[in-house]
């Protein structure tokens, strides 16, 4: 028998102090969110699905116990898709599309949260990295890069020089 997913996210308790929480939001500032601190885990995703549903290289999360995480503003704004299949849920902003919460029904009293929806601390690193045999060729991965003239914010790597024959 497969597990259920929880029902949608839907606002809960009052707010906590901003010392005892991180606020989150999407990309328009209709939904915000927040959850006490610290989350109870943090990870890079680089599962074919994550990449997808965040159009990114990978996905980074930080997990909260459900109880622990709320909506404070713009529930009715909030859009899911169930993955039967997987027992997964995502949920999304339904005006900016900024994914919100993540969710699998082999752990219903958790919800998982993309980390860049917070601008503050969170009480935990992201020091996993999930599915990293999916790491796609084209994902940076720490190589030196420069700045790259005219061009002030921007960095690139720079390509090898090819070793010349000795003669």
């Amino acid at each position: 028998m497969r597990a259920q997913l929880k029902k949608p996210l839907r606002p809960a308790k009052p707010p906590k102090s901003p010392a005892e929480c991180a606020q989150g939001q999407c990309l328009c500032g209709a939904v915000r969110l927040e959850i006490d601190v610290p989350a109870r885990w943090a990870w890079h995703d680089h599962s074919p699905a994550s990449r997808r549903a965040h159009g990114a290289a990978y996905a980074t999360y930080v997990g909260s116990y459900r109880s622990r995480f709320r909506i404070t503003e713009g529930a009715d704004e909030i859009t899911r898709f169930v993955d039967q299949g997987t027992g997964t849920a995502r949920s999304f902003c339904a005006r900016c599309g900024t994914p919100l919460a993540y969710e699998r029904a082999r752990a219903p009293t958790m919800v998982n949260i993309p980390r860049a929806l917070f601008d503050t601390r969170t009480g935990r690193e992201p020091r996993y990295h999930i599915a990293i045999d999916e790491l796609r060729d084209w994902a940076y991965t720490g190589a030196p890069l420069a700045p790259l003239k005219g061009f002030p914010g921007v960095v690139w790597e720079r390509p090898r020089r090819k070793k010349r024959p000795e003669r």
